[in-house]
């Protein structure tokens, strides 16, 4: 009965942010290499200036798996400036083209054929590759089914008594896929739905009497609102 009563809250988070917001559309993006670019430029900066830094790299010619093996550090990293942490990230998309080569010859269509476990595992060894970049590649980027968790998932559904707030990442992870249908196209837009909520209002100090999911359903009320009043 847990369990189903788990399902059910986490369905109608879902259901009613879906409702308010509609569909996200994300991850915005012309490729799937476009989207696994995306996903190393966007760690620690704004939407705004990772498409900023994908944007020069595009009019550069450089976006593009072979181009980038065969490009300088230098000649990578002054396209993406406006992504911060230029040099470190010019060297993640390095590590990937390169890992894309040895493994998978170039190839992302063969990239994708490889078993989910084992792939998470390959992109894990990668130096600078922590689990949310890595499980953005694997659902955006190859549509394969694992749900990204982020601080704003950690901080909503701690706020809501999912769990505990010095939680794990896999134990977040585990609350979402145990408990909802293993749908790509759901844990897609359940994350998108979530990163707009924390983004918007359900931020470090919120604004809690706009939120959709505020107290939606006996068993469900957020722990911040209901301490403080608001």
């Amino acid at each position: 009965m847990e369990n189903y009563d788990t399902s059910k809250k986490l369905l109608s988070i879902y259901s009613i942010l879906l409702d308010r917001y509609g569909n996200r559309g994300w991850w915005p993006a012309d490729t799937p290499f476009e989207t696994i670019i995306g996903t190393i430029l966007t760690q620690n900066v704004s939407w705004n200036n990772a498409k900023k830094a994908i944007d020069n790299l595009k009019m550069a010619k450089l976006l593009d798996p072979y181009i980038l093996k065969n490009s300088e550090l230098g000649c990578i990293s002054r396209q993406i400036i406006s992504s911060r942490y230029y040099n470190q990230k010019a060297q993640k998309i390095s590590t990937f083209v390169q890992f894309l080569y040895s493994e998978y010859n170039g190839n992302l269509d063969l990239m994708v054929l490889e078993d989910l476990p084992i792939l998470r595992k390959k992109l894990l060894s990668l130096k600078g590759f922590g689990e949310e970049t890595v499980d953005s590649i694997i659902l955006y980027a190859c549509n394969l089914p694992i749900f990204v968790v982020d601080s704003y998932t950690k901080r909503i559904f701690n706020r809501y008594g999912f769990f505990s707030e010095n939680c794990q990442y896999s134990e977040v992870q585990c609350l979402f896929t145990l408990h909802l249908p293993k749908d790509v196209k759901l844990y897609n837009d359940y994350h998108a739905q979530i990163v707009n909520l924390g983004n918007s209002i359900c931020k470090i100090h919120p604004t809690c009497y706009l939120c959709p999911i505020r107290a939606i359903a006996p068993g469900i009320e957020c722990e911040y609102s209901k301490v403080r009043k608001i």
